[in-house]
């Protein structure tokens, strides 16, 4: 059974090498027609540029993960690719450019799972799921076998089969992540729009999906674009990664080219380390500002820190007090 029919073999282990946004073959020898490319692109929303002369390539088969601070303008890009935002500047999947696209071609040619969507809260979680067929349903007619196969193995992929009858409005949070996937999922579009797809779930499952969508990636050459506020996750998935900050790209290349201390910290104000892995992929640890191990000097002392360091005077004297027995008053001689 293919990758797009949910099935295949065990996980393949991600490497680093190949390349998802590019000028050419995607530096591994295969072309990037397929793909998604942006060309200048630029969001305004009311009287606010959102975004502004963004440009990416992402080869047939590449996993691209839009990483940023928060306000970055990441899930906005998202939907400006899906269409679903006006926008100004070139989008084009497959060399098509999505403006000319009817809705139900669309809907073929790319599968959008927003970050926090409205779901309908007495729709079960099988016909929530179903509703990714519809670009394939004829008008007023009825989904057929195919399309309830398609949906029953997405479901018992993600682990909801048991949750098939449930009304949506009795799922946890986690689980109407995972439905909302599903449904993406179900449409079997070549191209996978996902706006936060691990938020709400807890590890097993997020290395569940993100497992599921990497396989589906590897075996029938979907391309998938996601956004990641893990920037550890996104750096073990994805194969090339765009940092965006004020409306625009910051940084574009591989994880090990966007991960790293100087960038981390200049656009998300954090103090990490970045070490790589033995299959070449940058791991990201957070550490607190000013304590041991931290590479190079703290910008500033903190609270914390000054409290030990005062400590540790008191303890061991200071140089314009006197020291050892009596110093505080005490009896010497006791």
């Amino acid at each position: 059974m293919s990758g797009r029919d949910m099935g295949g073999g065990a996980a393949i282990r991600r490497i680093a090498g190949g390349s998802g946004v590019d000028d050419g073959d995607g530096g591994d020898g295969r072309d990037t027609a397929g793909g998604v490319e942006v060309r200048d692109l630029e969001v305004v929303l009311e009287t606010r540029t959102v975004l502004s002369g963004v440009g990416l390539r992402v080869r047939l088969g590449g996993w691209l993960a839009v990483i940023g601070a928060n306000g970055a303008g990441k899930s906005t890009l998202l939907k400006a690719v899906a269409g679903m935002l006006p926008h100004s500047g070139e989008v084009l999947i497959d060399g098509t450019p999505v403006r000319a696209l009817k809705p139900r071609e669309r809907a073929r040619l790319l599968a959008y799972a927003p970050q926090a969507p409205a779901l309908p809260g007495d729709m079960t979680v099988f016909d929530y799921a179903l509703l990714g067929r519809t670009p394939y349903i004829p008008y007023l007619g009825r989904e057929g076998r195919r399309d309830r196969e398609v949906t029953a193995s997405v479901l018992e992929r993600l682990d909801l089969s048991a949750l098939a009858r449930r009304p949506l409005g009795r799922l946890s949070g986690g689980e109407r992540q995972r439905v909302v996937l599903a449904r993406a999922l179900v449409q079997q579009a070549p191209v996978l729009l996902l706006d936060e797809p691990t938020t709400a779930l807890d590890l097993g499952h997020q290395q569940q999906v993100l497992e599921l969508v990497d396989r589906l990636r590897l075996a029938d050459g979907l391309t998938v674009v996601t956004t990641l506020h893990d920037l550890g996750v996104a750096g073990q998935y994805a194969d090339m990664m765009t940092l965006v900050a004020g409306g625009r790209v910051a940084a574009s290349g591989s994880p090990a080219e966007v991960l790293t201390g100087e960038l981390i910290a200049e656009h998300f104000d954090a103090h990490v380390r970045v070490e790589t892995d033995p299959w070449g992929r940058p791991q990201v640890h957070l550490e607190r500002p000013g304590r041991p191990g931290r590479r190079g000097r703290p910008d500033r002392e903190d609270r914390s820190d000054r409290l030990d360091r005062e400590d540790r005077t008191d303890r061991e004297g200071h140089p314009d007090t006197p020291s050892g027995p009596g110093a505080r008053g005490e009896d010497p001689c006791r």
